[in-house]
């Protein structure tokens, strides 16, 4: 990848083809489906601006569309897969937290190595070294089929929105999944040797990968093909996008490298125990954003960033007194989220509404400037000490404190499997409450809105898969060698 330094973003031309037949092994029946899409368009996007623009959509969502409930679903090496139901309540003039386990059952005859909630909650995919991506229907805990695409170990899942899944794997490929039919959309090859983590940009446009070929990848998600990369040095094993998409961190070990998306080094974190996960999650009740990071040490530690990018910390500057600037600005943990006896596998963050009640109203939502007094941030846990934790964001400080003073923050639930070696978790979207009661959609209706959504994606937002075209034989992409820039 080569830095732009004309732009702090990197821009790039979306124009082209994306479409594949596809195959998924339904279990009850047996049968195989095939299917084409097609379309053809052309657009460019600007990374900084689009993620912006999503970033003040979230932010001008009611409370009223965020789920009440939500659901927690944790893989483990044990081949067993864990479903939650959580809930909220008010005892006491106090907000409480509730976990009901709603499934436990073998889902894989390997370990779980890694699992992902769709948008809305509807769609689950679990992924595990035997090879196979498995899709459920969540809300009505139904296995819908098997994914036979990948020849090695599952290593990321992830819905970057209702209608695609993507999927990395140790064979080396990255896949593109159409979540209305389980096409496979494309297969992305680039990387020489297993795929660590995979992310896709909030607008939906580009995607970032890593490998323990020490490479960082960029690939073009509309038209299903890489496009940079860049020599990390070392084995990046998990790359996140920010909130805002305007940065993305890499983790390697015990650090944390934090870079623009012109590929400037923004910050490099050392981190003083090994990491398993981390991610970028904004505030609950403030503004701003925060980096959590999961670890050896048997907790998260919350990394906060005082200035955003795109402000002074953004140029380069030979300066005193602006480099004084910048290292007051650097993160540095200013909260551990705490409550487990074993190392930490994986966070997940998921925003909800609370319960109305004007006792609560004015106490920890007390915020006037905070549009959405009843919703809060929480974020789930697992640890190889078997036990699932959940954490209200809202407990963590608007200030940032002393360097010396660092804000503990306990569960709020927990929920014991008695031992089993958690490895991966995801917070699928319940149900959604109105005017204080919880009401269930019909199924017709549910579905014909994800339809609608599902176009309203792939046509008007340009995002993954918008811009296919009609082919009759199944491919593979693999990245040329000759279109490929590097840097050290």
């Amino acid at each position: 990848m080569v830095a732009k330094p004309r732009s702090a973003a990197i821009t790039t031309t979306l124009e082209a083809r994306l479409t594949k037949k596809a195959r998924i092994d339904d279990p009850s029946s047996k049968t195989k489906y095939l299917a084409t899409k097609t379309s053809n368009d052309e657009s460019t996007v600007s990374l900084s601006s689009r993620g912006k623009q999503i970033a003040d959509l979230e932010n001008e969502a009611s409370s009223s569309t965020l789920p009440s409930t939500f659901k927690i679903v944790a893989g483990s090496y044990e081949k067993l897969l864990y479903g939650l139901e959580g809930s909220t309540s008010i005892e006491n003039d106090d907000i409480k937290f509730h976990l009901k386990p709603i499934f436990i059952f073998p889902a894989h005859v390997s370990c779980i190595k890694a699992v992902a909630a769709s948008p809305g909650g509807k769609w689950l995919a679990t992924g595990s070294a035997d090879e196979i991506i498995k899709v459920w229907d969540l809300k009505r805990k139904k296995e819908i089929g098997g994914l036979m695409h990948h020849e090695g170990s599952i290593t990321t899942l992830l819905f970057p929105s209702r209608s695609h899944l993507v999927s990395a794997s140790e064979d080396g490929t990255i896949g593109i999944f159409h979540a209305r039919d389980w096409s496979v959309l494309r297969t992305l090859r680039g990387h020489k040797g297993r795929v660590n983590s995979v992310d896709v940009h909030p607008s939906g446009k580009v995607a970032l990968s890593v490998g323990n070929d020490r490479m960082l990848r960029m690939w073009d998600m509309m038209r299903g093909r890489g496009v940079a990369s860049s020599k990390l040095g070392k084995e990046g094993e998990i790359v996140r996008w920010s909130t805002d998409g305007e940065m993305f961190a890499v983790q390697s070990g015990k650090d944390i490298d934090i870079y623009l998306t012109d590929m400037s080094l923004l910050h490099s974190i050392k981190h003083p125990s090994r990491l398993h996960d981390i991610k970028f999650c904004k505030r609950a009740h403030q503004e701003g954003q925060v980096l959590l990071a999961s670890a050896e040490d048997k907790k998260v530690s919350i990394y906060d960033f005082i200035t955003l990018p795109g402000h002074s910390r953004t140029s380069a500057s030979t300066d005193h007194d602006e480099n004084d600037k910048n290292k007051e600005t650097d993160p540095r943990i200013i909260a551990e989220i705490v409550g487990h006896e074993n190392r930490i596998k994986a966070i997940q963050t998921l925003n909800i509404s609370l319960p109305s009640h004007p006792i609560f109203t004015s106490s920890i939502n007390s915020s006037a400037n905070h549009p959405h007094p009843h919703s809060t941030t929480i974020v789930s846990t697992v640890s190889s000490d078997g036990k699932i934790n959940v954490y209200n964001l809202a407990d963590l400080s608007g200030s940032r404190p002393e360097k010396s003073t660092i804000h503990q923050i306990q569960p709020v639930a927990t929920y014991d499997t008695k031992g089993t070696r958690l490895t991966c978790v995801t917070l699928g979207e319940g149900e959604i409450a109105n005017n204080g009661v919880i009401g269930k959609r019909n199924r017709d209706q549910e579905e014909e809105e994800e339809d609608e959504e599902s176009a309203t994606e792939d046509h008007e937002e340009g995002g993954i898969g918008a811009d296919e075209e009609n082919e009759e034989n199944e491919e593979e992409i693999e990245e040329p060698e000759e279109e490929e820039e590097e840097s050290e």
